[in-house]
Order: C-alpha cells, then sequence, then structure tokens
C-alpha cells in the first residue's frame, strides 16, 4: 500500500502550495507597483493583481495637439507596472515551489486572481 502513503503525500503538499498559495495572494493585493513613462510624464500604480490603483499625468505631457502620445505614455506607464507586479508574483511561485517548472503553476496564479 505505498501508493496510497504516496498520494497521501502529494495531496498534503498539493494543500500546502494551495494555502501558501492563498496566502500570498492576500500579500500581493497590498504590494503596489510603480512605472513611469516619458521620462516620468505618466506614472501608474499598480496592486499584485494587475488593478490600476492610480495615475498621475504631468501637466506638460498634455498636448492638445498630441493627444495619441498622452494615449501612448498611458498605456506604456500602466503595461510596464502590470509587468512589475506579473514578474513579482512569478518569483513568489517560484520560491514557493522550489523553482521547480510546475506545468500551469502560473495559471493557477492567475485563476487565484494573482497577475
Amino acid at each position: 500500500m505505498a501508493g496510497i502513503g504516496d498520494f497521501m503525500g502529494i495531496m498534503t503538499k498539493v494543500k500546502e502550495l494551495q494555502k501558501n498559495m492563498q496566502q500570498m495572494q492576500e500579500e500581493m493585493q497590498n504590494k503596489s507597483f510603480e512605472a513611469a513613462s516619458g521620462g516620468g510624464m505618466v506614472t501608474a500604480t499598480v496592486n499584485g493583481k494587475g488593478q490600476l490603483l492610480s495615475l498621475k499625468i504631468d501637466a506638460q505631457a498634455v498636448d492638445p495637439n498630441d493627444i495619441e502620445m498622452l494615449e501612448d505614455l498611458v498605456v506604456a506607464a500602466v503595461s510596464a507596472a502590470i509587468n512589475k507586479s506579473s514578474e513579482e508574483m512569478k518569483q513568489q511561485i517560484s520560491q514557493m515551489t522550489g523553482g521547480l517548472n510546475i506545468p500551469g503553476i502560473e495559471g493557477l496564479g492567475k485563476m487565484m486572481g494573482l497577475g
């Protein structure tokens, strides 16, 4: 019956990983990640779930004749902040799994609302 013992050990590890993922989710939601574009003219801050918390636009970035540039700066800043959040999540998952490349583990993080 060694197979049942192995299975129970695996299930225990899965439950532990699930608990750690939930804890990480709570911690990531409370973290913020900031990124800027246009030399700091646009700054975006997101939380660990990739939700936009704030957006700051320097008055010099507002040119009524070039709205497209401002739009590009906003997209770049928000994307960069979300990427920082996502990279942090990947690092946290890697630490949690001991660096093992478990297929689909990042998808599990996304299903739990991370990144």
